[in-house]
């Protein structure tokens, strides 16, 4: 008996050291009404992302776009910062950078990051922050960039869905501001050293955006550390 619980203890010890740990880690970026929450939640639930799970348990999904440096809702946060706010916003962003260096194999979904915060602070304080030392670290670590975008006409029929559950409806009144920040993100992605994916979201197929997005992270090795 002590023999074959050897033998089996030592099938399961190959089983195991065979398999390739999943901890795939994305960055999706893109305007509002891209889907890229919708898209977080369903990689966060793909069997192919994630392995296959039996019950629900803490997701590892976070966001610049959290408004966790004021204490007002809907107020500023690593996107959105005040000049005056720029030591503390940088020094958020090397926080997080070591974090994930510090826990290099697990996996990681950030909804929005540095490239909407580069687009932000152009626009409203003309300031463009150098972010390469950041991306130079994502890179190492094997972080993918997916840009969620949709056809400009399409932005109003994502607004009316949205209008249905957000507690902040008048954030949506300018679409034409989407447009615009479309096409600016779109260039800073370009400019990105990060593997990067861009994904159209205009047929509102959340499950089917996931899939693609999995189907990339399979053929870049994007889903196991390296």
């Amino acid at each position: 008996m002590s023999e074959e619980r050897e033998s089996a203890g030592e099938a399961k010890v190959r089983s195991e050291g065979s398999s390739r740990k999943l901890c795939p880690k994305v960055i999706l970026e893109g305007t509002r009404l891209t889907l890229k929450t919708e898209i977080a939640f369903a990689l966060n639930e793909h069997p192919r992302f994630v392995g296959p799970r039996k019950y629900r348990y803490h997701s590892p999904l976070i966001s610049a776009e959290w408004c966790a440096l004021t204490n007002v809702p809907w107020g500023r946060g690593l996107i959105n910062f005040a000049p005056e706010e720029e030591a503390l916003a940088l020094e958020t962003y090397r926080t997080w950078a070591r974090l994930f260096e510090l826990q290099r194999y697990y996996s990681w979904i950030i909804d929005r990051f540095h490239i909407s915060t580069r687009a932000y602070q152009q626009r409203e304080h003309g300031v463009d922050y150098d972010f390469r030392w950041l991306e130079e670290r994502l890179a190492a670590l094997g972080f993918h960039l997916v840009f969620c975008t949709r056809r400009p006409e399409t932005f109003a029929r994502a607004r009316q869905a949205r209008l249905e559950v957000s507690g902040n409806p008048p954030q949506y009144d300018d679409l034409q501001r989407f447009v615009v920040e479309q096409a600016t993100l779109r260039t800073l992605v370009a400019q990105s050293i990060l593997l990067k994916l861009e994904l159209d979201v205009s047929d509102e197929d959340v499950p089917g955006a996931a899939e693609r997005v999995v189907d990339w992270l399979t053929e870049t090795d994007g889903l196991y550390a390296e």
